[in-house]
């Protein structure tokens, strides 16, 4: 039994089930009202709304820094970035769950805002793994 446990606390640090990027396809739609994808070639991938920044390309980039909409994102968000941080599949996931309480928890400012009203109970992380695939498939 002693052998088991360090492979069972080896096992409970890896996820259940890993990202999927044709789910966070599929869970994109809700997005779409706000968000685009479009490459830097200005191939649409993602027709979407204008209201939220374009997504092309967001794992990687600093937090809030999406050069087409620096002046209409919320000072919370700025705040985020302003460190140099980047988004990754795991922040963005966790952002997507709750994003003023993810703003809190990153600032430390408990009355950070943020303008994206949207919260996904589920497949945040799916949502990620098709943003990061999209930018890497792409021309």
């Amino acid at each position: 039994m002693k052998l088991l446990l360090p492979l069972f606390l080896v096992l409970g640090a890896v996820p259940a089930l890993a990202a999927d990027p044709i789910a966070g396809e599929a869970v994109f739609k809700k997005c779409k009202a706000c968000h685009a994808i479009i490459a830097p070639d200005g191939t649409e991938i993602e027709k979407g709304g204008k209201v939220g920044p374009n997504l092309y390309g967001v794992i990687g980039r600093q937090i809030g820094s999406e050069s087409g909409y620096l002046a209409k994102y919320g000072p919370s968000i700025l705040a985020a970035g302003a460190d140099g941080a980047v988004w990754d599949q795991a922040l963005l996931s966790a952002y997507l769950l709750d994003p003023s309480a993810w703003l809190q928890g990153q600032t430390g400012d408990g009355a950070a805002m943020s303008k994206m009203g949207l919260k996904l109970a589920k497949g945040g992380e799916d949502v990620a793994a098709y943003l990061a695939s999209v930018a890497q498939a792409a021309p």
